[in-house]
């Protein structure tokens, strides 16, 4: 007799996930699809389409070796005649064949999807299938949608500080004798220096993982199915299985984090990893449990191989911002996508496609994404976010960029961090302030400024830094709007102090300039 059908997506790769909760390998099957939208419904990078349609074959074999049936549908190098395009399309074309052999399921079930589009879609598609649809909760996370609005019921403010501060207490993390080890829940200020004018000196680089059989099918079919796609596939090296991903882990807990803490928002030109741990990927795709990472963090801290500030520092990336990133986006999903309310109506520049710009920080930070799919979190937040925000390009172009070229990107983690934290397009939700700076702030995070012809203090003039003058041009289009916000007022009392002429030309040369970027 037919049992279930379980769908799992390219971000679902768990085998202990709730959806397997019950599985009869005897009656219930398993369906995966790769399907062309996913790659182009944004222009993705080609490390992205790489990491996830390997990801899911690799996961597929681990399923096939235990005797589990799986439906799954591949992508051929070129678009094949009557291919569904969609996950939904792919949905119903297999439920067609169920129907043709008498083997419609009782029922399908999966894990909460990442994004409101999929869950909509195959909704929809189960609906019109005549099939229930069985969501269940996504066990991955420490905490579920309902405990987040539960949480939010309320509450005028939605911060991170007093969603962690529980979450810390309930799964005893960093706790000692019923309080935060250290006497303190936030150690912030002791994880923002910058390198010493020599730069970091010789770094431990991550561990990488060469290709294999799989992986090598999925290049071949990626350089061939999505010739045009942004980035570059000569250095692909991401972990694909929960194997690799493990020991990526244990990499960073050994050689990485005893430094994460004291330089995580550091920039160094042409070192794209430093002591970031590169595991949001992984995390993301669920080929590692995030429980396994904070209790291998605190073990690091207990065994005196990390500092305490390091370690909660990165700990409250994890237990912390994750889970309330994921909150923020399913308790105002699907509108929070359409919010903008600093008014942005620029197109994003085409040189975030290039990397072809005379500034030395974007240049760097466009260079190292399009050739790796990654950047470290300061240098979306206060290169590349920044620029977008004080050039007034629309947080909707900031988001369909941030989702396609980078391979840790699920719309659950990446929309809220574009529009709420980089763009301060949900108007204070997720940040309290907007997070804006003139070069100088660079300049002082990175060694950027250095081999860059622009002046990080100047604001007019042909030396002037497009940051700085973007700076002071954002201050003075919105000062009506950031006079309500208290932790705006030094910043707004620096621009009083402008001679009035000075402000009028950095104002015409900032016009000048957006106008220019197209």
């Amino acid at each position: 007799m037919p049992g279930n059908l379980i769908l799992v997506l390219g971000d679902q790769l768990d085998r202990r996930s709730s959806a397997f909760d019950g599985f009869d390998r005897d009656r219930d099957r398993v369906w995966m699809a790769e399907v062309a939208e996913e790659s182009t419904h944004v222009w993705t990078h080609k490390a992205r389409i790489t990491v996830f349609l390997s990801a899911m074959r690799h996961f597929r074999a681990g399923l096939q070796k235990e005797g589990i049936t799986v439906d799954y549908t591949e992508l051929s190098p070129l678009p094949a005649a009557g291919e569904p395009g969609t996950l939904a399309a792919a949905l119903l074309a297999g439920l067609a064949r169920c129907r043709q052999a008498r083997r419609l399921p009782d029922k399908l079930i999966i894990v909460e999807p990442g994004e409101w589009r999929v869950q909509e879609a195959l909704r929809a598609a189960a609906k019109e299938a005549g099939i229930p649809l069985e969501i269940r909760r996504d066990s991955h996370f420490f905490s579920s949608r309902e405990e987040f609005a539960e949480h939010a019921r309320g509450r005028k403010q939605l911060r991170l500080e007093y969603f962690y501060r529980p979450l810390r207490e309930k799964f005893g993390v960093l706790m000692e004798d019923g309080e935060p080890a250290g006497g303190q829940w936030n150690f912030d200020a002791e994880n923002r220096g910058a390198f010493p004018k020599g730069g970091p000196g010789k770094l431990p680089a991550p561990m990488r993982f060469t290709p294999d059989k799989t992986t090598g099918a999925v290049i071949d079919l990626v350089n061939a199915r999505f010739a045009s796609h942004p980035g570059s596939l000569d250095d692909f090296d991401w972990p694909v299985t929960p194997a690799d991903a493990r020991a990526a882990l244990d990499d960073f807990l050994a050689h990485r984090l005893a430094n994460f803490g004291r330089y995580q928002d550091a920039i160094w030109t042409g070192e794209p990893w430093l002591y970031h741990a590169r595991l949001s990927q992984a995390l993301n795709m669920k080929l590692l449990d995030p429980r396994d990472v904070v209790a291998g963090a605190e073990r690091a801290w207990r065994a005196g191989q990390a500092p305490l500030e390091a370690t909660e520092g990165f700990i409250r990336q994890v237990l912390g911002w994750r889970e309330y990133v994921r909150g923020i986006y399913w308790q105002f999903m699907p509108e929070y996508e359409t919010r903008n309310t600093l008014d942005a109506d620029r197109p994003l520049p085409n040189f975030y496609w290039t990397a072809t710009t005379e500034m030395n920080c974007l240049k760097d930070a466009l260079s190292q994404t399009l050739r790796y799919g990654y950047a470290h979190h300061i240098q979306r937040l206060m290169v590349t976010g920044l620029f977008a925000m004080l050039a007034g390009v629309r947080p909707q172009d900031v988001h369909r960029w941030y989702l396609a070229v980078y391979v840790d990107a699920v719309e659950w983690v990446e929309l809220p961090n574009t529009l709420g934290m980089s763009q301060f397009a949900d108007g204070g939700v997720m940040a309290s302030k907007p997070y804006c700076a003139t070069g100088a702030y660079i300049d002082r995070m990175s060694n950027a400024c250095k081999g860059c012809r622009f002046k990080p203090k100047v604001a007019t003039g042909p030396d002037a830094c497009p940051f700085t003058t973007l700076y002071w041009d954002f201050l003075a289009r919105h000062e009506k709007l950031l006079k309500k916000n208290q932790r705006m007022a030094m910043q707004l009392k620096n621009l009083t102090r402008k001679d009035p002429a000075e402000l009028r030309t950095i104002r015409r040369q900032a016009e000048s300039f957006r106008d220019g970027l197209g």
